[in-house]
């Protein structure tokens, strides 16, 4: 009834996961993951506890096959179950049980250097193969390749019953609102008909909300944008403002105030730039360019 994968990126040492089933809530039960650990998926008659203790044994040290053997070692049902698990370096492991279901459709997992993708009542195994490769052939930040994935398991037929809900979960050290926490993306869609596509419209909003500017968006506002913001934000209530193109500091203060308002906390300046991201979002929700 769900499909997953689990990505790692070397680089930035981000581990993360997207899931998908036609089941609500999905990502409570499936996606547990630990900043300076490893990620692991509990699905099929899933035990959402050899997530949390996985990642115990992970966090000591033990590998990817360590952890699971150990995981299904102690499991009375280990033929029901299909659990992955990756570390922070090393190959990942996984496991369908005998009797995992497959309601004439199939549940199996697929492998690779940096991915793991796991899945059950699936139209077939090309579901699995295709997240794989999308995966694989992506670039850019973490979040973005294994949204890619998942649309790509969708795609290539995904679930027999269809789709209910979807989640991501991405952690790494110093992650977080503000970066004071591991758990850097966490974004999940209850109940929705394209939870896939909802997924990543919230992975947008939350990019903005939680992550602080890149300094290679940062633009100075010129006399043609502090024009445009003004009227922004004069239509937000900030009116005591001076007229024509120049941005002063009551204009500064204004913007800082209204960014907060918006949830742009993250990306609130203190000097006359402003990130590109947000003058986009800014002009899709306020200007309607």
């Amino acid at each position: 009834m769900t499909y997953s994968i689990i990505g790692r990126d070397p680089a930035s040492g981000e581990l993360g996961i997207a899931v998908q089933s036609k089941f609500p809530g999905v990502g409570s039960i499936v996606a547990h993951a630990r900043a300076n650990a490893g990620a692991i998926t509990t699905q099929a008659f899933a035990n959402p506890d050899h997530g949390h203790r996985g990642l115990d044994l992970l966090a000591l040290g033990a590998t990817a096959d360590e952890t699971l053997g150990a995981l299904l070692r102690g499991d009375p049902q280990r033929d029901q179950r299909q659990i992955a698990v990756m570390s922070l370096d090393g190959p990942a492991a996984a496991h369908t049980g005998t009797e995992v279901q497959t309601w004439d459709g199939w549940s199996g997992t697929a492998i690779a250097g940096n991915a793991v993708a796991s899945g059950n009542t699936l139209s077939g195994g090309a579901v699995v193969t295709a997240m794989i490769d999308a995966f694989e052939a992506g670039a850019g930040e973490l979040s973005r390749r294994l949204l890619r994935a998942l649309a790509a398991g969708r795609d290539a037929g995904g679930e027999l019953r269809g789709q209910q809900s979807a989640a991501l979960l991405v952690v790494k050290p110093g992650g977080g609102y503000g970066g004071r926490d591991g758990r850097h993306v966490d974004v999940s869609v209850y109940d929705h008909p394209e939870p896939i596509d909802e997924l990543a419209r919230c992975y947008e909003l939350h990019r903005l909300s939680y992550f602080p500017s890149n300094e290679a968006d940062l633009v100075p506002i010129d006399e043609a944008i502090a024009t445009e913001l003004k009227d922004v934000l004069a239509a937000a209530g900030f009116r005591a403002l001076p007229a024509g193109g120049s941005w002063d500091g009551a204009c500064i203060a204004a913007m800082a105030r209204f960014m907060g308002v918006e949830n742009y906390d993250n990306r609130i300046r203190d000097d006359a730039l402003i990130d590109q991201e947000v003058l986009a979002d800014i002009r899709r929700r306020r200007v309607g360019q």
